[in-house]
């Protein structure tokens, strides 16, 4: 079994005051082999004061996005070196919202990931869903083809993340069935084998949509979910922490 990853995306949320949660949250989680990581995304403006929070705990942080050059003319933009500096390990490419109100293509995502990989962090490559695609059957096409394109040029080796989030399902309040759930992550998995060959199965593939303590329990133990991509309920630290204490029970 995978070592679960309980990962928060705190999107565009989050002062200096609430670097707070990020403390807490560091001083309750375990670096036990035995207990599953944890990883809060926050906005680029804390990445560094975060890291400084979390520093000497098991707790990981990470950033939201990168450009796919590592340096340039690129106004507002932030480099993947730029992350690493500040003191991530992680970072989402192709998240929905990226996608959707960036026009960023499963190519763009790709190169996102290269420029992730090269600077030595772990990339967390999301896909998913519209309603529209689910709907009409399709979401096994798209995620297949989204899969294609955004893990393109990455080696068997290379050390990723896969997060699957159904658009319908993120800050909507609904959330996938567990057998929605499974059929999806199995066809992931089985997809990421074909793909790399044994090192797929070692993969983790989160599941993002809606994920909360409530639920929790219910989806968490669900065929191949390796951990959550947690948005709103990252924001608080007894919510984000009920997730991991969920996990860790599932884990031991």
């Amino acid at each position: 079994m995978n070592r679960k990853l309980i990962a928060g995306n705190w999107k565009m949320n989050g002062l200096r005051a609430d670097l707070q949660t990020v403390g807490d949250v560091a001083a309750a989680v375990s670096g036990a082999a035995a207990a599953p990581e944890t990883l809060l995304c926050v906005p680029a403006t804390l990445l560094s004061q975060a890291a400084l929070a979390a520093e000497g705990s098991a707790l990981r942080i990470g950033g939201q996005t990168c450009h796919s050059q590592q340096k340039g003319a690129f106004t507002g933009d932030i480099s993947a070196p730029m992350l690493k500096e500040a003191g991530a390990a992680y970072v989402i490419v192709g998240h929905s919202e990226r996608r959707t109100f960036h026009g960023e293509t499963d190519e763009i995502v790709a190169a996102q990931a290269q420029s992730a990989i090269g600077s030595g962090l772990v990339p967390i490559v999301c896909v998913g869903e519209t309603p529209e695609e689910r709907s009409s059957g399709q979401t096994l096409t798209v995620v297949a083809e989204q899969l294609k394109g955004s893990l393109a040029g990455l080696e068997p080796a290379t050390a990723f993340v896969l997060a699957y989030e159904p658009l319908w399902a993120i800050g909507t309040g609904k959330v996938a069935t567990t057998a929605q759930i499974a059929e999806v992550h199995d066809f992931v998995r089985q997809f990421l084998i074909g793909r790399f060959g044994e090192p797929g199965q070692s993969v983790r593939i989160l599941y993002g949509g809606s994920l909360n303590p409530g639920n929790a329990v219910e989806i968490l133990p669900v065929s191949n979910v390796d951990g959550g991509l947690i948005g709103g309920a990252s924001l608080k630290a007894a919510d984000f922490l009920a997730i991991y204490n969920t996990a860790c029970a599932l884990q031991g």
